[in-house]
């Protein structure tokens, strides 16, 4: 587990400095910081880690009906949004990195058809943490996970947004 610190120490600052510096941890969703936030008593939430822990922890405790509003919380990859420049500063930089800002037409109408199947079959938005992807591998693993059920796609789900949560931690450490 990362036990780096992170500039922002949830033992040293006030709720409003820490929703702040956590609030778009997780993609317009603050009441996890929130969640978090509440138990912050031993320091635990100063590490990287721990505050990963702990907000996943909340996400863990919510009822169905709020992992799906995490859920779709997401914006469609190389959708409607990025197109219109309206993605969070987080997701545009993410979908950047991996290139979705420069897709080829053919990819990028590949991109709203599965966006649009995808949606259809589940309900809910096709998630994947981009970090360390392109644009042809995000396409790879839509075009493979479009065939999963319901239940492992939720969870599925869950797990990338653990996983970009990390990153976005991970990006707010003492050791930029």
């Amino acid at each position: 587990m990362d036990l780096t610190t992170l500039k922002i120490k949830a033992s040293e600052v006030d709720q409003e400095t820490f929703l702040e510096a956590y609030r778009g941890i997780y993609e317009h969703s603050a009441w996890i910081a929130l969640g978090a936030w509440a138990v912050r008593g031993d320091g635990g939430l100063n590490t990287v880690g721990g505050l990963h822990r702990a907000m996943m922890n909340v996400i863990d405790t919510a009822s169905e009906a709020g992992k799906m509003t995490l859920i779709c919380a997401h914006p469609d990859l190389a959708g409607k949004l990025a197109v219109s420049d309206e993605l969070t500063h987080e997701s545009k930089a993410e979908q950047a990195g991996a290139g979705l800002d420069n897709c080829s037409a053919e990819e990028f109408t590949e991109f709203q058809s599965l966006n649009k199947a995808y949606k259809g079959k589940f309900g809910f938005p096709f998630i994947i943490a981009v970090k360390g992807h392109d644009r042809h591998s995000i396409l790879a693993n839509f075009r493979a996970r479009i065939n999963n059920d319901r239940e492992k796609e939720f969870n599925t789900a869950l797990e990338e947004i653990n996983k970009i949560a990390l990153f976005r931690l991970q990006a707010l450490t003492e050791e930029e």
